[in-house]
């Protein structure tokens, strides 16, 4: 893993928190310590990598306190409409730099916050682009690459709106 990847990880664990996901420790320790071996310099990087067994508890702590010495640190709008916007925007990026599977992606958008927000217009072809892959089989004779492709494209028109829609 290089140095950039290990700190993009660090940040994706660092968002999914933020936004109400959960890790374990072990998680949170392995991540410290790939950061680590990736030339990741932190007081609290190394004594997260080096946590034990016995001491799994401090891991969210020192996590934190990680995030913050390496400038990753998530803030999420105390607003909950505004949250879940902040929330599909990140999931979209996601999609369009690769590093979020587009099903997932718009899955996510589509569970974790269209039906939060009432289904706004927005993120209709995300939800569209969700419902295709739930229904899609080998039989459509349309690829999945296909939808793939659309997913990613409704990503990026999502986020080309984001300045002037003021959702976050």
């Amino acid at each position: 893993m290089t140095h950039d990847e290990a700190l993009k990880e660090l940040s994706r664990l660092a968002h999914e928190r933020a936004f109400g996901g959960y890790f374990g420790s072990d998680t949170l320790i392995q991540a410290g310590l790939d950061a680590l071996l990736a030339g990741g310099e932190s007081e609290s990087l190394a004594m997260l990598a080096g946590l034990g067994r016995n001491e799994e508890l401090k891991a969210p702590e020192l996590f934190e306190r990680v995030l913050y010495e390496l400038g990753l640190g998530v803030e999420v709008p105390a607003d909950a409409r505004a949250a879940r916007w902040a929330l599909a925007y990140w999931l979209a990026g996601q999609m369009v730099d690769g590093s979020l599977d587009p099903a997932a992606g718009a899955f996510r958008i589509w569970r974790d916050v269209a039906w939060d927000l009432d289904y706004p217009d927005e993120l209709h072809p995300l939800v569209v682009c969700a419902y295709n892959f739930d229904d899609w089989h080998e039989n459509w004779g349309v690829p999945i690459e296909k939808l793939k492709s659309e997913a990613i494209e409704a990503a990026a028109h999502f986020l080309k709106r984001q300045s002037s829609a003021g959702h976050g």
